[in-house]
């Protein structure tokens, strides 16, 4: 079965390396990884001086110029420079655990269940409550979730992170793929269309990658406001499922975890990082009240309004 993996990049550093050597250790081989790079400049930076092609020669790289990239559709892009049956998303910041990664993805991939994800670990240098977010989302559980499960989970039945994952060929071509154009979430809004589809999402928690991010308060609001323009922006995905239960659970969670850990002094500074995630994720769904100038300044994808000021323009 051929597998190949995509991820797209942006001025990467040699951690990118790190990454490209730890997929081509796979215990399932790996055809073709296909980077779908924003900026020839700094990839060749990176690369000067080695032999990259002969070092690396099942990875193409494909440039593309800022203004062109988009999260659905880049990574749509690069679904179709392969021909392979499975492919993984991944983005470059996220490191396999270990050598059965995609082996333990690509076993999901079977019967009803269009797509699998995995499971991300916190890095070494994560602060407490990154630990305590990825603990959240990232069970040690695995499970399948399908259309009985909405009631019960709600908006965590159509969670699904590119960070790394796995789909079918044949499903996502039946399904459209990614949304071409999209602020966030296009991992979720495909996801979302599988399940209604009658398909199954699989979460794999054997299959790790470590991926985290010790964000200030201030780019925590700046992320959930994409994050609350994507919802906005798609009704037809979330409008029925609210999402604000389940940052519910996380406090509850963080409450449980510093209490128990003998930590509840921290408790105070969790809940102002969550203060500033809701305000930023409240400001994205009432994105279309505010002024285009502070939508410039507090969102963390510029190039995405651009995008769209030009699609008005041709309108007009």
């Amino acid at each position: 079965m051929k597998i190949d993996i995509i991820i797209p990049a942006y001025k990467p550093g040699k951690a990118l390396f790190t990454l490209l050597d730890r997929l081509e250790g796979q215990s399932v081989p790996v055809r073709n990884i296909i980077l779908m790079n924003t900026g020839r400049e700094h990839f060749e930076a990176l690369i000067r001086g080695m032999e990259f092609a002969e070092k690396y020669p099942n990875v193409q790289v494909h440039h593309l110029p800022r203004e062109e990239f988009d999260h659905g559709g880049t990574r749509h892009r690069g679904v179709q420079y392969s021909d392979a049956e499975i492919f993984l998303t991944m983005t470059q910041d996220a490191l396999p655990a270990d050598p059965y990664l995609v082996e333990k993805l690509v076993q999901n991939l079977k019967g009803k269940v269009a797509a699998a994800y995995a499971r991300q670990l916190p890095g070494p240098d994560s602060s407490e409550f990154e630990r305590i977010s990825r603990a959240f989302n990232y069970p040690e559980t695995s499970r399948v979730k399908t259309a009985d499960d909405l009631e019960k989970l709600g908006i965590k039945t159509f969670f699904c992170s590119n960070v790394c994952a796995a789909y079918r060929r044949d499903i996502y071509e039946e399904l459209g793929g990614f949304i071409r154009h999209t602020i966030f979430n296009e991992d979720m809004i495909y996801a979302a269309g599988a399940v209604r589809a009658g398909y199954g999402i699989a979460y794999e928690a054997q299959a790790r990658v470590i991926h985290s991010h010790n964000y200030t308060n201030l780019r925590q609001l700046r992320r959930n406001f994409d994050l609350g323009v994507s919802q906005a922006e798609h009704p037809e995905v979330f409008g029925a499922v609210a999402s604000e239960a389940e940052g519910k659970k996380l406090v509850k969670g963080a409450w449980d975890t510093l209490r128990a850990g003998k930590k509840l002094y921290r408790f105070p500074g969790f809940c102002l990082q969550c203060g500033f995630k809701y305000a930023g994720y409240l400001l994205g769904k009432h994105y279309k009240k505010l002024p285009r100038s502070l939508v410039m300044r507090i969102t963390t994808n510029r190039e995405y309004w651009r995008q769209e000021a030009a699609k008005e323009d041709n309108v007009k």
